[in-house]
């Protein structure tokens, strides 16, 4: 006859079960309660055969077979899987705003920047085109006074120098002068015109005949 160190096996084996179950169902939460039976089954062979050991009980399997929750603990597990599904709908909500902020951002940047390009290549582009200009300019201006000088050199019977250079120099400036006096009258704001004199600029229409016919 078998003899044991209690006097009902079944009895004290159930509630040695319950007792284990209960403390391992407390650590965890709810779904991990549904989703990690394996795990529980072990703790709970592991536990209760230590203990059923010295009872002269040997433990070999241990598995649970259904796990019926009480309406109030099923009511805990909707709220909370609602909960949850709200937390996860407010995270990607959260997040798409984030990444349309992201890259409502980003695209200003680019913008910005591929704006500064174009607005610093346009100002480059003006500043060569203007030093050409200039450029071009002083290679007419020096044509002109080279054309002009020889010009008045050989009505002089002269060859060209210093001489024929400055007379065809302040021929251009009176050029000059006469073309801003011009302008200036041609335009629709009240003017004051400026007529030349020895004093006013370096040469005169008398200047201007004595170097003609010199």
């Amino acid at each position: 006859m078998a003899r044991y160190a209690v006097s009902d096996v079944r009895t004290a084996l159930l509630n040695l079960c319950l007792t284990q179950l209960r403390e391992q169902i407390g650590k965890l939460t709810l779904e991990q309660t549904f989703s990690s039976r394996d795990v529980i089954n072990k703790i709970l062979l592991k536990e209760m055969h230590g203990v059923c050991h010295s009872w002269g009980v040997e433990i070999t399997r241990v598995e649970i077979q259904n796990l019926l929750p009480s309406p109030d603990i099923l009511q805990a597990m909707e709220l909370q899987l609602a909960a949850d599904r709200q937390k996860r709908a407010a995270i990607l909500k959260s997040e798409g705003e984030r990444t349309a902020l992201e890259n409502s951002a980003d695209g200003k940047a680019y913008g910005l920047v591929a704006d500064s390009k174009a607005r610093r290549q346009s100002i480059e582009e003006l500043a060569k085109a203007e030093a050409r200009r200039s450029i071009l300019e002083a290679e007419g201006t020096q044509s002109a006074i080279r054309s002009m000088a020889k010009s008045i050199a050989d009505m002089s019977g002269e060859r060209s120098g210093t001489k024929s250079t400055d007379a065809a120099l302040q021929l251009m400036l009176m050029n000059r002068y006469m073309q801003a006096q011009e302008k200036l009258a041609n335009s629709d704001n009240t003017k004051v015109l400026m007529f030349p004199t020895k004093d006013s600029i370096p040469i005169t229409y008398g200047n201007i005949e004595h170097i003609l016919t010199k």
